[in-house]
């Protein structure tokens, strides 16, 4: 190898080297074989590129397409970040206030998990499973989950493009939105039927669980001898908020099992004065329940507590947390996740529904339909539920 191409080499992959032994990513497995093997192959490409590519190679664009490859094949959520993001995260300044009320995944490009209620994209009709192609002018097979949410902000009444694909790939949809302030609020309520409460719970956020009990205060008050909690689309907010969530309604046992590499399973129970609201649940999920929300729906499922009636949920119940690295850089990494009651896996599993129905498909451009057939069969299946001793 000549010796200006070791030079490049040794450049490059001593960050790699750097980034295997950062926070525990790679952990004791830096002392396997394979994994030096897999750090001789990097080694490897790196030459043959440097001395072989037809054009002279930026080194800067190969090491940030490496380190983005990385964390990227780890889950949709961990994500490579650059020392101007490390930088905005750890500023005191607050997140822009605008924002168009979308929840991501990746799958090759960025794609709509869940659009909260009122907000700009669901106005506009955007729906779970929709992939979005370009933001603005950039093209989201070139973002995380991460950047690809941080872009969606801005301050009120800007704008943003979005280039939107539903069925057909060769048919995007351009849509401008105009981003609004996040709601104060995710809960309301409504009687459904007569004696039945339903509460919509949109995000779960750290006061959720108040103004879920205040609700079914008020719908008890109004009536209501059974509940439906809608969690469907809601798929932002914290984890902690879905466990506070799930304490109003189980009393006795275990609401869920976490896990972080290196730390023994903590199993998190049930406390003196939980179960509050007692009346006969039911709980409609669909693909974009996930995060607080699916752990809640898990816990009551898993006790007993309530039958869950609508679509198979995502399977996201982790956190993420950020870990610098030396250069200012970071990764915005998954270190904890969650299990339902059981044990059994939750993240990347999701939960089946007791009753499974399929939302309607919509055309991209057509009006939903006014009936809303998983509510309606929650409303005729609620009336065979007995309250809770």
């Amino acid at each position: 190898m000549p010796s200006t191409t070791r030079r490049v080499v040794l450049l490059i992959s001593a960050p790699v080297v750097a980034f295997a032994l950062v926070g525990g990513v790679l952990g004791k497995a830096m002392v396997r074989e394979d994994t030096y093997q897999h750090l001789k192959v990097f080694d490897d490409v790196v030459s043959l590129i440097t001395s072989n590519y037809v054009e002279k190679v930026d080194v800067d664009k190969v090491m940030a397409g490496a380190m983005h490859g990385l964390a990227e094949s780890l889950d949709p959520d961990s994500a490579f970040l650059t020392p101007a993001d490390v930088k905005e995260i750890e500023s005191s300044t607050p997140q822009a206030p605008g924002d168009l009320g979308i929840d991501l995944t990746r799958q090759g490009y960025l794609r709509i998990i869940a659009t909260r209620d009122g907000s700009p994209a669901a106005k506009a009709g955007l729906m779970t499973g929709d992939y979005i192609r370009v933001i603005d002018k950039t093209p989201t097979r070139e973002l995380s989950v991460f950047e690809g949410l941080r872009a969606l902000r801005g301050p009120v009444g800007s704008k943003v493009s979005l280039t939107i694909i539903r069925d057909n790939p060769n048919d995007p949809h351009v849509v401008e939105l105009t981003r609004e302030p996040v709601p104060a609020s995710d809960v309301v309520s409504r009687m459904a039927a007569p004696g039945v409460g339903y509460l919509r719970v949109s995000a779960v956020g750290s006061k959720t669980a108040d103004q879920a009990n205040a609700q079914v205060t008020s719908l008890a008050a109004a009536g209501a001898t059974s509940l439906i909690v809608d969690v469907r689309r809601n798929s932002g907010g914290s984890v902690d908020g879905g466990i506070a969530l799930a304490r109003l309604f189980v009393s006795k046992g275990t609401i869920t099992h976490r896990e972080s590499k290196g730390s023994p399973r903590e199993t998190i129970t049930a406390r003196p004065g939980d179960g509050s609201i007692t009346l006969p649940t039911l709980v409609l999920v669909s693909t974009g329940t996930s995060g607080g929300a699916e752990v809640f729906a898990a816990a009551l499922a898993g006790n007993k507590r309530a039958d869950l009636v609508g679509e198979h949920t995502l399977g996201r119940a982790a956190q993420q947390k950020l870990i610098k690295l030396p250069d200012g850089g970071g990764l915005w990494l998954t270190v904890t996740r969650y299990f339902m009651p059981d044990g059994a896996p939750l993240h990347e599993k999701g939960l089946e529904p007791t009753v499974p129905i399929q939302e309607p498909e919509v055309k991209f451009g057509e009006v939903p339909p006014t009936s809303d057939p998983i509510l309606e069969k929650a409303i005729e299946q609620v009336a065979t539920l007995k309250t809770v001793a």
